[in-house]
């Protein structure tokens, strides 16, 4: 009698026990759910290129991609350039710095301004006032400042760009507004800036100057703009601001400019402007010297120009996509 009371009971316990687990498994699912939600949400990132077009060379525009490697024009425009002899719009660099802030510089003048045009924005939507930054006035008789382009390191902002001074790098083989030399700036502010120094001397003419890091080590991508040359080299230091070392064979074709490397997965991809083919390419790199060309892979828009690329938040590229085009 006792025993059949027991094995009642321990059969009543494990009905009551696949009650329980049969009521509990909907919730269990629900919640899991709702967590894979949550993670999807916490990784909702894009893509976003700068760019601008040679037809106006007057407005910020964007692409974005959702692999990094094809490319859609966000329709319209987001900043129109007011600073500058000619208040030109060329070869935009965006870089959002730790406390959130995006900070913006470009090519202002072709030829004439000794510094650059800079703005800030929260949401790439509403911008402060811009304004034109004078990096070269220690060197009067600089002909450009062309492409200035931000890396942070360590509290603080660089900034370099590409200028001509005359006579001050003797090339037989440049005429003397093409010998181009790689220079920059520091700043905490973007209110003070240090005195202007170089930042390469290859023995080349330099422009189109990008920094990565790699690992324990900076890369430096830049244009080797010597007519026989004017194509993509790579550089490598120890810090953002060299010592620049061991530079590399061209690793692109004649007719190449403005690149920007963006990191996807495993890989580097270093986009360039093919400008005499009117398209972009890419090539694909791990270790910044060994190349491969995966342009057959990437797709972007026609009419795209020098511009960087950048990761942001599903949010930012929504509240670009909401804006009423202007242009």
């Amino acid at each position: 009698m006792k025993i059949l009371l027991n094995l009642n009971l321990l059969c009543g316990r494990k009905i009551i026990l696949a009650v329980m687990l049969a009521l509990s498994l909907p919730v269990v699912f629900v919640s899991q759910a709702r967590a894979a939600d949550a993670v999807a949400t916490n990784d909702d990132s894009v893509y976003l290129f700068t760019s601008f077009r040679n037809a106006d060379q007057k407005y910020l525009r964007f692409l974005y991609s959702f692999d990094g490697y094809h490319w859609t024009n966000v329709p319209g425009t987001f900043l129109s350039a007011n600073v500058g002899t000619n208040k030109q719009f060329r070869d935009p660099s965006l870089l959002r710095g730790p406390d959130g802030v995006f900070r913006l510089v470009w090519t202002a003048g072709w030829h004439g301004d000794r510094g650059f045009g800079y703005a800030s924005s929260k949401d790439l939507i509403h911008w402060s006032e811009q304004q034109f930054v004078p990096v070269m006035t220690n060197e009067p008789t600089t002909i450009n400042v062309w492409a200035p382009e931000l890396f942070y390191d360590h509290g603080r902002y660089i900034i370099l760009w590409a200028s001509t001074i005359p006579g001050r790098f003797p090339n037989h083989l440049e005429a003397t507004n093409n010998n181009q030399r790689l220079y920059y700036t520091t700043t905490k502010d973007f209110t003070n800036f240090t005195p202007e120094k170089l930042l390469l001397d290859a023995d080349y003419s330099a422009i189109d100057g990008f920094i990565v890091k790699d690992g324990k080590h900076y890369v430096l991508v830049n244009k080797d703009n010597s007519r026989n040359a004017l194509a993509l080299r790579v550089a490598f230091g120890k810090t953002p601001l060299g010592p620049w070392k061991d530079v590399s064979p061209l690793f692109t074709y004649k007719y190449t400019e403005g690149p920007c490397a963006l990191k996807v997965g495993d890989d580097w991809l270093i986009y360039f402007d093919a400008y005499r083919k009117n398209i972009y390419g890419a090539m694909s790199t791990r270790d910044f010297k060994t190349f491969k060309d995966v342009t057959s892979e990437v797709s972007v828009p026609e009419g795209h120009k020098h511009g960087t690329a950048i990761k942001v938040s599903r949010e930012i590229l929504d509240g670009l996509l909401a804006q009423k085009p202007e242009n």
